[in-house]
C-alpha cells in the first residue's frame, strides 16, 4: 500500500507542476473566476488568451456562454450592434447554444432604434430577421408600425403605389391598426379609387370612432363622388371631434360651395384660414365663394393669396385665371 501511495504522489506533483507551468490553464481558470463574478469582458479576454496559447483547449462552450451573457449586457445598454455580434460569435463557437430569443430581442431593439432615426428599410430588415429567429418575439406590431410610417412618408412624397404596398403590409401584420387603413384610404383617394378609399376609411373609423382625420378623409372622398350630404356629415363629425382641425373646416367649406350654401362656406373657410393662415386651398375656395356672391375685391384678395402661398402650379394658374375672369366681368359691367 505504501509503495502505491509513493508511486501516486510523484504523479500528482507532476500534474500540479504541469498546470502551474501551463499558462493556458491559468488563463482558463482566471476566466472561470471572472465568469462566476459576471465580469464578461474580463472572462472573454482570459478565455481568448487561453485559446491563443493552446488552440486545443476545450473552452468553446464556456466562451460561447460568456459572449451570450455579454450580449445581454450590451442589449440592456442599447449597444445592439455589439450584442448581435456577440451572439453570432456565441453560435459560431457553440452551434448548440440557444441564443435565438436573445438574438431576436437584439434585432427587435436595433430595429426600434433604426425606426426612431427614420431608417425604415433597416428597421424592416431587423424586425423581419427577429421574427424569423423567434416567431414569438414581439416584433409584428412594431413591423406594422414601420410599414405604416414608411407608407405615410410615401404619401407625403406622392408615391401612391409604394404607399399602398407598404400600408397593405402594415394591415396584414396588424388588422387593428386604424392609422394604416386611414393612410391607405388617403392614398387610394389620391389615385381617385374612391370605391377602395371609402371602405378603408370606414374601417379606420370603425376601429377608432374618435378618429377625426379618418372622418375628414372620408368626407373628402364622399365629396369627390358628389355625395355632398354624406361629405358634410363626416366633415362635421371631424370638426366636432377636433374643433381646431383647419383642413376639416376647409373641406366642409368646399362642400358648402358645391351645395351653393355660400354664407356657410365663407364662414367655414374663414375659420380654416384663422386656424391655418398658410392653407392656400382655403383661400382658393373662399375666393370662389366671394366671386359667386359678387364680392369681387375680397375674391381677388383671396386668389392673390393663393398665388403667394401655393407651390402647386395648377392652383396658381386657377387663381390667376379667376382674377382675370373677375376683371373681365368688371369691365363688361362698366361698359353696360
Amino acid at each position: 500500500m505504501r509503495n502505491r501511495v509513493r508511486a501516486i504522489l510523484p504523479l500528482l506533483a507532476a500534474l500540479l507542476m504541469f498546470a502551474c507551468a501551463n499558462p493556458a490553464l491559468e488563463h482558463l481558470n482566471q476566466g472561470d473566476a471572472y465568469y462566476q463574478q459576471e465580469e464578461w469582458d474580463e472572462a472573454i479576454a482570459e478565455y481568448d488568451k487561453a485559446l491563443e496559447l493552446d488552440p486545443t483547449i476545450e473552452i468553446n462552450s464556456k466562451l460561447a456562454n460568456a459572449y451570450a451573457n455579454r450580449a445581454n449586457v450590451y442589449t440592456k445598454g442599447g449597444y445592439y450592434d455589439k450584442a448581435i455580434a456577440d451572439l453570432n460569435k456565441a453560435t459560431q463557437l457553440d452551434p448548440a447554444i440557444e441564443v435565438n430569443s436573445a438574438l431576436a430581442e437584439a434585432y427587435t431593439n436595433r430595429g426600434a432604434s433604426h425606426f426612431r432615426m427614420g431608417s425604415y428599410d433597416l428597421a424592416i430588415a431587423d424586425y423581419t430577421t427577429a421574427i424569423e429567429l423567434d416567431p414569438e418575439v414581439d416584433a409584428n406590431s412594431r413591423l406594422a408600425e414601420v410599414y405604416n410610417t414608411r407608407g405615410s412618408d410615401y404619401c407625403k412624397k406622392e408615391n401612391w403605389d409604394l404607399a399602398i404596398a407598404d400600408l397593405g403590409k402594415a394591415i396584414q401584420l396588424d388588422r387593428e391598426l386604424a392609422m394604416a387603413y386611414n393612410n391607405r384610404g388617403w392614398a387610394y383617394g389620391e389615385k381617385e379609387q374612391w370605391n377602395l378609399a371609402i371602405p378603408d376609411l370606414s374601417e379606420a373609423i370603425e376601429l377608432d370612432p374618435k378618429f377625426a382625420m379618418a372622418y375628414n378623409n372620408r368626407g373628402w372622398a364622399y365629396g369627390e363622388k358628389r355625395q355632398w350630404n354624406l361629405a358634410i356629415a363626416d366633415l362635421s363629425e371631424a370638426i366636432e371631434l377636433d374643433p381646431k382641425f383647419a383642413m376639416a373646416y376647409s373641406n366642409r367649406g368646399w362642400a358648402y360651395n358645391n351645395t351653393l350654401q355660400w354664407r356657410l362656406a365663407i364662414a367655414d373657410l374663414g375659420k380654416a384660414i384663422q386656424l391655418d393662415p398658410e392653407l392656400s386651398v382655403a383661400y382658393s375656395n373662399r375666393g370662389w365663394a366671394y366671386r359667386r356672391t359678387a364680392q369681387y375685391d375680397l375674391a381677388i384678395a383671396d386668389f392673390e393669396k393663393v398665388i403667394e402661398l401655393s407651390s402647386d402650379p395648377v392652383w396658381v394658374e386657377i387663381a390667376k385665371s379667376s382674377i382675370a375672369q373677375i376683371e373681365k366681368l368688371r369691365e363688361e359691367y362698366i361698359i353696360r
